[in-house]
């Protein structure tokens, strides 16, 4: 397998780069709180935002149900789809880079199916620790999820010693076929009361408001540093286990460190918005056809355009077929389906050729 090459970033390209992607971020922010069944327009949208954000009265031009919709329901449901996208967009970035393999992400390697059954099982029992609390939830979905990634990488170990990331992969979907079959048997089992989560497991940011933005921001936080703390190695790894040793990274310790954080996402990801696939698996791999394969600048703008592709799917899951809402979970495995068997097909003949 061809090693990947660190392509250089200029001080221009990193400039416009970031730039880029915080305007596309800003812009679909706006379009996700303006448009809906409701039209607001987009200065009225600046308007409220401002007022809130510098502590200045809304202009009386603009009628108090508007700033309710907009600072009540809008703006806590487009941030919350901002933080999930970019912590699965994180995630999968960190996946793919460890792995070397673009068809890494947290739904091919089981870890959403772990995490998704841990929340279910808190909704189930009615589980709240004391200490935890509210934190309960998300909590446990990230032990979930990062068990499960464990015993597809023991499971994978006890296939194929040598641990190829294939293996590991087909691993991970025999995982999530069967994580997935025990969650349907508990919704089963609870009749007609939690039936509702199914709607949730397919993905949604609907009528989650502030409490939720509030359960996965400090684990996006935490799971960023981590991340970024280990950009160097994660590139270094990249190259493969035995050049990173020959150049003194600690592999065991920084491997830990990425799956660790990667699990970290997308366990606090799946427990405020159900499960939602490929997030981590296309954003990725557009993230790195543009700007190449350097972690220190590849993990935060994925992130950043993680953030602008759900919010803006989430959009269109409100508002294509309204007054009725699509889970985004459907919409995303409508869009990353192709691409992830054209991501397949690429890998194949590229690892053939080489």
């Amino acid at each position: 397998m061809q090693k990947p090459s660190i392509r250089k970033y200029t001080k221009s390209k990193i400039i416009v780069s970031y730039t880029a992607v915080f305007l596309l971020l800003g812009l679909a922010v706006a379009l996700g709180i303006s448009v809906g069944s409701i039209p607001i327009p987009l200065f009225h949208v600046v308007q409220i935002l401002g007022a809130r954000l510098f502590h200045y009265p809304v202009p009386a031009s603009i009628d108090s149900s508007i700033v309710n919709i907009v600072m009540e329901i809008r703006f806590p449901r487009v941030v919350l789809a901002m933080l999930v996208g970019c912590s699965l967009a994180l995630a999968g970035t960190a996946f793919q880079g460890l792995l070397k393999n673009p068809l890494a992400d947290p739904y091919t390697l089981g870890v959403s199916s772990g995490s998704a059954l841990g929340a279910v099982a808190v909704l189930f029992f009615g589980i709240q620790l004391p200490i935890l609390g509210s934190f309960t939830l998300p909590v446990v979905s990230i032990i979930t999820g990062f068990l499960t990634l464990v015993g597809v990488i023991y499971f994978a170990r006890l296939v194929q010693r040598s641990l190829s990331v294939e293996t590991i992969i087909l691993a991970g979907i025999l995982s999530s076929s069967f994580i997935g079959a025990v969650t349907s048997l508990l919704i089963a089992l609870t009749g007609d009361e939690l039936r509702q989560i199914i709607g949730w497991l397919l993905g949604s940011v609907s009528m989650r408001g502030w409490p939720y933005v509030q359960l996965i921001a400090p684990f996006l936080a935490a799971g960023l540093l981590i991340l970024l703390a280990s950009a160097r190695e994660l590139n270094a790894l990249s190259f493969g286990q035995q050049d990173a040793k020959t150049i003194g990274v600690d592999v065991k310790k920084h491997t830990s460190l990425v799956l660790f954080g990667a699990s970290l996402l997308t366990g606090s990801a799946v427990a405020v918005s159900g499960t939602i696939g490929f997030v981590g698996l296309v954003i990725p791999h557009m993230a790195r056809m543009i700007w190449g394969v350097d972690h220190r600048h590849l993990l935060p703008l994925s992130t950043l355009l993680g953030g602008v592709f759900l919010v803006l799917v989430d959009l269109i899951a409100r508002t294509i077929i309204a007054p009725t809402e699509l889970p985004i979970g459907v919409l995303t495995a409508i869009i990353g389906s192709p691409i992830f068997a054209l991501i397949f097909i690429r890998y194949r003949r590229k690892k053939v050729t080489t």
